[in-house]
């Protein structure tokens, strides 16, 4: 059994780092961390993305804004 932590995410690159490192510390193989970006307009994507290349109980989804929705 697993059990998954869902952080939203918009706009938030001052304080996703803080949240990030927070629970990392508590990370081991039955914990996923699950991150919503919500089309962000700042850096939270690039962030984000740069932590789950180093943990592999990190997962990224992107919501893909059609033009329309802008």
């Amino acid at each position: 059994m697993k059990l998954s932590i869902i952080i939203p995410v918009y706009n938030v690159e001052k304080y996703i780092d803080q949240c990030l490192e927070s629970i990392i510390c508590q990370l081991n193989e039955i914990i996923e961390v699950i991150l919503i970006n919500d089309g962000s307009t700042d850096d939270s994507k690039e962030i984000c993305e740069g932590y789950c290349r180093k943990f592999k109980n990190l997962v990224l989804y992107n919501q893909v804004l059609s033009p329309n929705n802008r």
